[in-house]
């Protein structure tokens, strides 16, 4: 529900009032008993916090940009994995290559 200000004109009491829209509108003054409440004009009593309130938060996303996307393993005709250079130099132990 909103919260709606008023003030008298007769005595300039102001008060906040929790109304809901359908609700009428205060005309007499708790305090000189006059009917000179009148409804202020006045900023939202409210923010909007959390996700998905501004056109940025839509943007972002679990996943890497493309650029930062690791390259696939290439494959020969053959299937096998190609392997990089420095792995494929002959090692110094036979058994090992």
């Amino acid at each position: 529900m909103p919260i709606y200000e008023y003030r008298c004109a007769a005595c300039g009491f102001q008060k906040e009032v929790l109304q809901k829209i359908s609700d009428a509108p205060l005309t007499v003054c708790p305090e000189c008993g006059k009917p000179s409440m009148q409804k202020l004009v006045s900023a939202a009593g409210f923010q909007l916090k959390g996700t998905g309130w501004y056109a940025t938060d839509f943007k972002k996303s679990d996943k890497p940009k493309k650029e930062e996307r690791k390259p696939k393993k290439e494959e020969s005709k053959s299937g096998e994995e190609k392997k990089p250079a420095a792995s494929r130099a002959k090692s110094a132990c036979p058994s090992c290559e």
